[in-house]
């Protein structure tokens, strides 16, 4: 490892030494206190224990991992940067900081739709990637804790097996509801208010702005973002299912 990787790695550490158990250990003993805050009524103790988490080395480690070795690791937003080597990674573990943080724009994709429509994607930067995994850690066991509990799309530790047991726990006695209706909000994530999700979501507030305001390019043009939440971003789940709760 080179000086410039030392340099920006915290007391030496190196990737392949990174204790994942004890970090996985650590950010789980803060979720759980966050957990614990929250349905005690705590709700200034359990920002704080926000905040520990996302200043903590484990939080931002386990971060840097996820979004490197994931399904997407070798797809790059607008600065076309990746973290293929473990020095790039450990550098990106030091980058991970609150002060002077400025997201870049997403990188906006067309996905074809089966109705012949487009839905758009919004691909973030390695690091705004890396910031959005870092402060879900944070938000995830508040959101797990007050969200509708029969809400499984992008849940941890759930899947559609449990939603279809669910369904056939409450339809399938003769005193049960006969009908199923499905609905559908025209643009729904398009038009969310960014005042109303800055107000509303229990996450830093001032990066959650910086992430809303952030903008997108597409064929090489930057556009402004006033309303709405893209959808793209590791965190978008949980946003989503905190305005919809």
């Amino acid at each position: 490892m080179n000086a410039a990787i030392l340099a920006c790695a915290p007391s030496g550490t190196s990737w392949d030494g990174i204790n994942w158990a004890g970090a996985q250990r650590r950010v789980r003993g803060l979720q759980a206190r966050i957990v614990k805050a929250v349905q005690d009524g705590g709700h200034n103790k359990a920002k704080a224990l926000q905040w520990l988490l996302t200043h903590s080395f484990s939080g931002k480690a386990l971060a840097v991992k996820r979004v490197s070795e994931n399904k997407g690791k070798n797809t790059p937003g607008v600065d076309k940067v990746t973290w293929n080597t473990p020095g790039a990674k450990i550098c990106a573990i030091a980058s991970l900081r609150r002060r002077g943080y400025s997201p870049l724009p997403l990188r906006r994709v067309l996905i074809p739709k089966k109705n012949g429509k487009t839905r758009p994607l919004g691909i973030p930067a390695m690091k705004c990637r890396a910031m959005q995994a870092l402060h879900l850690l944070a938000l995830e066991p508040i959101a797990e804790t007050t969200a509708d509990p029969n809400s499984y799309g992008f849940k941890p530790e759930r899947s559609t097996a449990d939603a279809a047991a669910q369904c056939f726990g409450v339809l399938s006695r003769k005193a049960n509801a006969e009908w199923v209706l499905e609905g559908d909000i025209q643009s729904c994530f398009d038009n969310i208010s960014h005042d109303w999700l800055i107000a509303n979501i229990p996450m830093d507030k001032a990066i959650l702005q910086k992430w809303l305001q952030a903008g997108y390019v597409y064929q090489n043009q930057l556009f402004s973002s006033h309303a709405g939440t893209p959808q793209g971003g590791i965190i978008a789940p949980a946003t989503t299912e905190q305005t919809l709760g």
